[in-house]
């Protein structure tokens, strides 16, 4: 593939995206494991087959000696982007992706992954005391058996809303099969991670309204949610999910 006639959208840390046309092109950093790539285009055409609008996968090649995915284009502006733009309509915004979060939920991708066996592995291997692990675990394992369409990663930054006001669900690469309630977790930690505690409570509340689900309960899962996320966490972030995972008395 050649870039030369590509234009650079966005830069991470070890990704570039591109546009060419109607097409995105997601160059992943040389050090960037194959298999994680593979995965996720093939984690994002699992979900092709849902009822959610979502960027249709086109290939996986390779360019300047790296692996990319091709991926449709999707013309908008991320809730993110427009939260910022129009302060006063946070929470029409947020009534959408708490809207969006409980559709994905209502979707079923039985090949993709088990979200209790990826939970289950990063606390193993994490950090805390064995004492601690123990008791996240069987937290864990009491959790009812879900087979439900979790995202991963479900921020404003990856919805696009286009000019007709569909909205485009982004970035699956951490998509798996399994409590809802867990997905809910994550999205609020990010929230509270970036400081956003009114926003936070806003979309807990119009979440569980939406979904029906008791506040408490999602509540009993964030301590496991919070020490999935610890690893790849900076020492700041680690100390504010240290205070999630070590609760004494957890309801």
């Amino acid at each position: 593939m050649n870039l030369k006639t590509t234009t650079e959208i966005y830069r991470k840390k070890d990704k570039v995206f591109y546009r060419d046309g109607g097409k995105l092109i997601k160059l992943f950093d040389e050090s960037y494991p194959k298999e994680n790539i593979l995965n996720e285009a093939l984690n994002q055409a699992r979900v092709e087959g849902t009822a959610l609008h979502i960027p249709r996968i086109e290939a996986v090649t390779t360019a300047e000696g790296r692996w990319a995915i091709v991926m449709e284009y999707i013309e908008g502006e991320t809730l993110a982007a427009l939260m910022k733009k129009y302060p006063k309509r946070e929470r029409e915004y947020l009534d959408l992706l708490s809207e969006l979060q409980r559709e994905v939920s209502g979707q079923r991708v039985p090949l993709l992954p088990r979200l209790k066996d990826k939970m289950r592995e990063k606390i193993s291997a994490s950090e805390y005391s064995e004492s601690v692990k123990y008791d996240l675990l069987a937290r864990l394992d009491g959790l009812p058996r879900h087979y439900k369409l979790c995202h991963g990663d479900f921020r404003p930054s990856n919805v696009i809303l286009t000019a007709d006001g569909t909205p485009y669900i982004l970035d699956w690469a951490h998509a798996t099969q399994g409590n809802a309630a867990a997905d809910a977790a994550r999205t609020y930690l990010i929230f509270r991670l970036c400081g956003a505690d009114e926003r936070a409570e806003t979309y807990m509340s119009l979440y569980c309204e939406k979904t029906g689900t008791a506040r408490s309960y999602v509540e009993r899962i964030l301590p496991i949610v919070a020490a999935t996320q610890t690893a790849k966490s900076t020492e700041e972030e680690k100390a504010f999910l240290r205070k999630w995972v070590e609760v004494a008395d957890w309801q």
